[in-house]
């Protein structure tokens, strides 16, 4: 599990920018989705081409919150990164460019719908009432990449609580997004996994001070009213 206690420099200077470390001292269940991000096979599975070893341990958090929000009427949507070699769910700038032929290859057999690694991870605690869509960029909240900001405010969702992986790259700009498309946002210290605690730590202490509230599992539970 990563370190995720924010920097000392960076909490006194939130003190300064507006007098509270928290942007959130409370929340509504039933207007509050947890949003899950790429938990999926392709970034969970010991030698996948996305292994990412730390989100393996966020699984038991992500699902207490889950179990919580649910039992009190709140939203859980899971989004799954989600991509075609062509036509409308291809992302070339992405596959041609950002990682070298043979890699964006494996990626791609990935996360292709169908291809076991796109599933969901099993230990995650899927219900058949919860949100699952495809997303086809690394934000869920890109206008147009993923189906989850239409079907939150549907339910009326005012507020995310963002977990997953990687917590630099799809969850913090889905975290960025989701505040700029006008959701209360908050990212869960302990919910996310990157590659290494720098990158984890570097991206909250970023989000904390321009996009998000940042709180731990055990703080949300207790937000929601199920207790640690």
């Amino acid at each position: 599990m990563h370190p995720s206690t924010l920097p000392q420099d960076i909490i006194d200077r939130l003190m300064i920018r507006r007098g509270a470390l928290h942007l959130y001292p409370s929340l509504d269940p039933s207007r509050t989705a947890l949003v899950v991000i790429d938990m999926q096979n392709a970034f969970l599975r010991p030698g996948s081409p996305s292994e990412t070893p730390a989100a393996r341990a966020i699984v038991p958090h992500i699902n207490r919150l889950a179990r919580a929000l649910r039992a009190r009427g709140g939203t859980v949507a899971f989004a799954q990164a989600s991509f075609q070699a062509a036509g409308p769910e291809s992302w070339p700038l992405f596959f041609d460019h950002m990682v070298n032929p043979t890699y964006a290859a494996a990626i791609l057999e990935a996360l292709t719908p169908g291809r076991p690694d796109h599933a969901l991870w099993p230990e995650l605690e899927v219900l058949p009432g919860d949100i699952v869509c495809a997303k086809k960029r690394y934000s869920a909240f890109f206008p147009g990449a993923c189906a989850i900001p239409d079907q939150l405010r549907a339910r009326k969702i005012d507020t995310v609580l963002i977990t997953g992986t990687l917590t630099n790259v799809c969850c913090e700009a889905s975290a960025r997004d989701a505040m700029m498309a006008d959701f209360k946002t908050v990212m869960v210290s302990d919910a996310n996994a990157a590659r290494s605690d720098a990158e984890h730590l570097a991206a909250l202490a970023t989000l904390v001070q321009f996009f998000a509230d940042v709180r731990s599992t055990d703080e949300l539970l207790s937000m929601i009213g199920a207790g640690a």
